[in-house]
């Protein structure tokens, strides 16, 4: 497995990293806690190093489960994980990124992870009630404890990296980025990112599953997934994206790989410092997510698919309006 530098942080992890949360959140399929820490572990075999995990996520089983799994190969890998949402009853109750709420959560994630020190340390959605500079104080406290490694953002605006890169240097962002999603280049985050040497670690890279060419207006959301409430996962956005499928299976023909592998292989020939994490629950569907890595588009590839992306105007946001008006601030 290839290894990359998250920006100029100096932290290095392999090119493709491991997205935890599907495996018992979020998604009609769940595995049991002994699946999940096998398959994790397995990810680990082949060179994962890179595993992303929440306390919402669950709320907190995930975390026990990515603990459980990694602790004998702590010295191996980096595990991240985020703070931010209030959390009772075992359910999200809306944002809180208060500084006392913030050391509160490290503490709980260090015990159900097991371990001495969150490696990457992210805030999972930007709070409009908490100034960033607070946010970055309480983590900057958290590294000079020795609780923190890094300090990481996901979802911010691009002003507000520059707010909080400041008064804390940040590592990495985590944003959506794939072929469906391009926001961050329009949007600066990727300008920041090159400007302030700040990494960028791609969620849903497979388009939550759409970009593996598995999924059609045929398919059925099982009771409990989260992506009968997106509109890109309506029937009929999902047959006008089509469009999509058909050009990634097309160049995966031409590169005898998946749709998958080229989808992943784009996204790590945007820039360097690009670490995609998508998820499964299988291992079967692992092998063929890292072989993404070895996929070699050129820079006449890359060209080609930006031109046919060109061509294609994805059908529906990715998130309903309630949770768009989260992202971005």
């Amino acid at each position: 497995m290839q290894t990359r530098e998250l920006g100029k942080s100096g932290l290095t992890v392999s090119a493709l990293g491991f997205g935890c949360m599907g495996l018992d959140f979020g998604y009609a399929t769940k595995v049991t806690k002994a699946e999940g820490v096998t398959l994790i572990r397995q990810a680990a075999e082949r060179g994962v190093t890179l595993f992303d995990t929440a306390e919402v996520y669950g709320p907190f089983t995930n975390e026990q489960m990515v603990g459980e799994a990694l602790r004998p190969l702590r010295d191996q890998v980096v595990i991240a994980t985020k703070f931010g949402f209030n959390i009772e009853g075992g359910k999200q109750t809306g944002l809180n990124s208060r500084p006392e709420h913030i050391k509160q959560v490290a503490d709980a994630s260090l015990k159900r992870l097991g371990i001495e020190v969150i490696d990457l340390f992210y805030q999972h959605r930007v709070d409009p009630e908490v100034p960033i500079e607070d946010v970055a104080g309480a983590v900057k406290d958290l590294i000079a404890a020795g609780k923190v490694k890094h300090f990481g953002l996901s979802e911010p605006g691009a002003q507000t990296v520059r707010r909080a890169h400041a008064v804390q240097k940040v590592t990495t962002l985590q944003n959506e980025y794939s072929l469906w999603t391009r926001g961050p280049e329009t949007n600066g985050i990727l300008d920041a990112c090159e400007e302030l040497g700040i990494g960028l670690v791609a969620y849903s890279p497979l388009g939550k599953g759409f970009l593996t060419g598995a999924m059609g207006k045929d398919t059925k959301l099982g009771e409990g997934d989260f992506r009968a409430l997106l509109p890109r996962f309506t029937p009929e956005a999902m047959e006008k994206n089509q469009a999509l499928i058909d050009l990634l299976k097309r160049i995966a023909a031409d590169k005898q790989a998946t749709p998958a592998q080229i989808a992943l292989a784009w996204l790590l020939a945007q820039k360097p410092w690009i670490v995609p994490i998508p998820g499964t629950t299988k291992l079967h569907r692992l092998e063929e997510n890292l072989g993404g890595a070895t996929v070699e588009l050129t820079a006449a590839d890359t060209a080609e698919i930006r031109q046919a992306l060109a061509a294609i105007d994805v059908e529906g946001e990715r998130y309903p309006a309630h949770l768009m008006a989260t992202v971005g601030r």
